[in-house]
């Protein structure tokens, strides 16, 4: 009875261990089509109404899609606060934090690390320009990331379940 749950348990464990995984890989473009949307809106909100950036930030945290309002509302609440920080590194220390929180690789935070620079403190057509630019190279991201995902969740569910599966064959 106990080798059972022993075998059942191993079977969980690299079964779940598979699925944690895979579910990185799924997540990476739903976590970027968000970015791109959210971007979208802060363009319409910078270019078409002239709201200030931390409205506009505060804005776009309020219609986003919970994982990526982190960022957004992060770097409104890092403009306003008493210690002056400039937008450039507003956005910098919001990606700091929804960083390690999303399913991001490096290229995508390079992306939305060019982006700081011109946030604030450019017109309002070269700031558009930069959103826009973002997004398309987003896009090109997000295509990866789901080319990704079709190849790889499959294969970390399976493998997460058949490495269980071997290790009880190898232990009884």
């Amino acid at each position: 009875m106990l080798k059972i749950l022993g075998c059942a348990l191993i079977l969980l464990a690299g079964g779940g261990a598979g699925m944690t995984m895979a579910g990185h890989y799924a997540r990476r473009p739903r976590d970027l089509r968000s970015l791109q949307a959210a971007l979208k809106m802060l363009e319409t909100e910078i270019t078409y109404t002239a709201t200030p950036l931390p409205e506009a930030l505060g804005r776009v945290a309020e219609r986003a899609g919970p994982r990526v309002a982190l960022l957004f509302n992060r770097a409104r609440e890092e403009l306003l606060s008493p210690s002056g920080r400039t937008a450039r590194e507003a956005w910098e220390s919001a990606l700091k934090a929804f960083y390690p929180t999303s399913a991001l690789v490096p290229s995508d935070l390079a992306v939305l690390r060019q982006l700081g620079p011109a946030l604030g403190i450019s017109s309002v057509q070269d700031q558009s320009k930069h959103l826009r630019l973002a997004m398309e190279q987003l896009g090109v991201e997000m295509v990866r990331a789901e080319e990704e995902a079709t190849r790889y969740v499959r294969l970390w569910n399976y493998l997460g379940f058949l490495g269980g599966l071997a290790l009880v064959l190898m232990l009884y």
